[in-house]
């Protein structure tokens, strides 16, 4: 499987399409563990990007993922904008000079730009963000393909172990951000950060087995 430009920004498209449907549903789970903005804010860098790839006319997918991150940066001003500003710039830089990608370089992109997000955030699993869905979801990204399965399937396994990541949210209590001053109040509701980031990786993934 080969992934051209246009394709490449056909996926990020979805995953916009999709932030903007379920961005009530993260807003309302932010409510219960925060202030009740993840959806709002996600949806703004998320509809800046769209923005930003229907005037990008260049060639180069590293280039385009490096300005995809300023551009999630400039419009989103909470601790999410540099940490997923940090995702797109870090796996842009694996894709420098690519103008079509390979597999191996799809999953290094993502490889990468978790790498990004951790060294940025310093999130570990159990404190209840983002990084309980993306870090074994990438584990198992990166099992798989050294298993040899496919593409798909592995991403499909990263879907998985996302979702599980996701739902384990809920018997947590909150480490970190504003969260983590609700105490035992915290446990019981899903990391809003955790939900988008399954809902990230879910939409890339339908998105690649429609390609």
């Amino acid at each position: 499987m080969k992934v051209s430009i246009e394709q490449w920004k056909q996926l990020f498209g979805q995953i916009a399409e999709q932030i903007e449907v379920k961005k009530d549903e993260l807003s309302e789970l932010d409510r219960a563990v925060g202030d009740g903005d993840h959806g709002v804010t996600m949806s703004l860098g998320w509809q800046a990007i769209v923005e930003h790839l229907s005037q990008h006319s260049g060639q180069d997918c590293g280039a385009l993922c490096k300005d995809m991150g300023m551009t999630f940066l400039n419009a989103v001003g909470s601790s999410v904008g540099p940490l997923y500003a940090t995702a797109f710039m870090r796996g842009g830089a694996a894709l420098q000079g690519k103008q079509e990608l390979e597999e191996e370089d799809i999953v290094q992109f993502w490889l990468t730009a978790i790498r990004g997000i951790q060294d940025r955030g310093k999130a570990q699993v159990g404190d209840k963000t983002m990084m309980d869905a993306w870090l074994p979801s990438m584990g198992a990204l990166e099992t798989a393909r050294k298993e040899g399965k496919d593409l798909i399937e592995s991403f499909e396994l990263a879907v998985n172990a996302a979702e599980a990541g996701m739902q384990s949210t809920a018997q947590m209590l909150s480490q970190k951000g504003r969260s983590s001053r609700l105490g035992d109040r915290s446990v019981g509701h899903i990391d809003p950060g955790a939900a988008s980031a399954y809902l990230i990786i879910d939409t890339f993934t339908n998105g690649l087995k429609q390609l």
